[in-house]
């Protein structure tokens, strides 16, 4: 009671004399830092082309990820996380909150007038960066295709700065690769190795505003094709990328290179001592590589990335903040790629009023217990427009039943390959009503 009497006198004093320097003084000698930010950090980061069946947390028996084992073991591991079937369908919709008929313009493109995420986080007063693969400007082939449209720029994208591969100019992603920084411009890393150059480029950015609250989007691209030796391969010093291979086996050393990059992100965390302060999610951005076979809970599982199989789009999904969400935690709620522009408002105590209107729902609730506002589906429309012979596909799922615009209705848990649809003569009574809650779905969207 003293100290605070004493706080209390001392605060009237200084008001009265005006002098700012006296305050602070005496608010960090009570033990008070104004540095400490209520807001927490948000880490964002998507592998590119990964699966769940790829993760031991998830049961995945082929690969090595004791990091990401560890980030689930100590936070929340969502089973039934949907992305799109493909890359730039997944960014877009992640990015904007909106599903892909609404505002998806065309492959490699993120049309300049949606707001994203780091539109939103950057408003409110976080520093914003984005590493990793961009692939959203769109090259002459893909504007051709979109009619002519261009798409965004890192900048235009709300992010304060990145380090980029393909924002405009391709390049090697991997070893010798070509990266554009923000300020550098575009270089050539001889000898160097793409992710090492990105973690690197996060590690600082952390450093540098660990006493404000930022955001960090890093789109991986790792474990995407091609299948090349990584630094922990012993075939890595002599390879040369000029030379392509394109070889499955180096898959294996690519996982448990992500893995190592999750885990010096996590470390750097860590070092800079801002952990309990730090939100750390990992996602896949579709399946994996269809070439790819790997073995989970005893099964093999074939890549379906660019379908709309379970294995085309049930991702990873992990969620860690140290002292907040309880160790060990598994979430079998449904969760929709377009439910983290929601979320991340949410995460940053921002409350969305309406302006930005979003496809997706918060599940920042469900860190801590809250499931009022799970999902009962989630939709999909794939329209990828990366090819001239376009596969199109709408349709709206559960953890178990899938049912098509063209009326195909699946047990795709029983059936993952979906060859046999079942008729509305062999349904049960609550099949056929969920069938037709998911009509409603897929009729609500027809006319939106």
């Amino acid at each position: 009671m003293h100290t605070k009497i004493n706080f209390e006198n001392s605060l009237k004093f200084m008001a009265l004399k005006s002098n700012r320097f006296l305050l602070l003084i005496l608010i960090m000698a009570l033990g008070c830092n104004p540095s400490k930010r209520e807001r927490p950090n948000i880490i964002l980061i998507m592998a590119d082309d990964l699966g769940m069946e790829a993760i031991g947390a998830y049961g995945g028996e082929s690969y090595k990820t004791p990091h990401l084992d560890q980030l689930a073991a100590e936070g929340m591991r969502f089973e039934n996380c949907y992305s799109t079937p493909l890359c730039t369908p997944s960014r877009v919709q992640i990015m904007t909150g909106k599903y892909n008929f609404r505002n998806y313009i065309g492959f490699g493109l993120l049309d300049k007038k949606e707001k994203t995420f780091g539109h939103a986080l950057q408003a409110a007063g976080y520093k914003t960066a984005i590493a990793g693969k961009w692939q959203l400007y769109g090259n002459e082939k893909q504007q051709e295709l979109a009619g002519g449209k261009v798409g965004t720029l890192p900048l235009q994208a709300g992010f304060d700065t990145y380090r980029l591969w393909q924002v405009k100019d391709r390049g090697e992603r991997y070893k010798n690769p070509t990266l554009e920084t923000y300020q550098e411009g575009l270089v050539d890393y001889d000898e160097a190795y793409g992710p090492d150059k990105f973690v690197d480029f996060i590690g600082s950015f952390m450093a540098e505003n660990k006493d404000d609250p930022f955001f960090v989007y890093f789109p991986m691209c790792l474990v995407h094709a091609p299948f090349e030796p990584t630094p922990e391969s012993p075939e890595f010093e002599a390879y040369d990328p000029e030379v392509r291979i394109n070889d499955t086996t180096y898959f294996k050393d690519m996982m448990f290179y992500m893995d190592e990059m999750i885990g010096q992100i996590v470390n750097k965390v860590d070092e800079l001592e801002i952990r309990e302060e730090t939100i750390i999610l990992f996602i896949g951005d579709n399946g994996t590589d269809q070439r790819i076979v790997s073995q989970w809970q005893g099964r093999r599982i074939q890549g379906g990335k660019g379908t709309t199989l379970d294995a085309g789009t049930h991702v990873p999904f992990i969620a860690n903040w140290k002292g907040k969400i309880s160790p060990g935690s598994i979430n079998n709620n449904l969760i929709d790629f377009t439910d983290f522009y929601p979320s991340l408002l949410d995460m940053a105590g921002v409350a969305n009023d309406g302006r930005e209107f979003t496809d997706g729902m918060s599940f920042y609730p469900q860190f801590f217990g809250d499931n009022s506002n799970a999902r009962k589906w989630v939709f999909g429309h794939y329209d990828p427009r990366w090819l001239r012979d376009r596969p199109f596909a709408r349709y709206v799922h559960d953890t178990e039943y899938k049912l098509y615009h063209n009326g195909n209705f699946f047990n795709f848990k029983r059936d993952p390959k979906e060859l046999n649809p079942i008729a509305d003569t062999d349904l049960t009574g609550a099949q056929l009503r969920l069938k037709n809650d998911f009509q409603e779905v897929l009729d609500k969207m027809n006319n939106n």
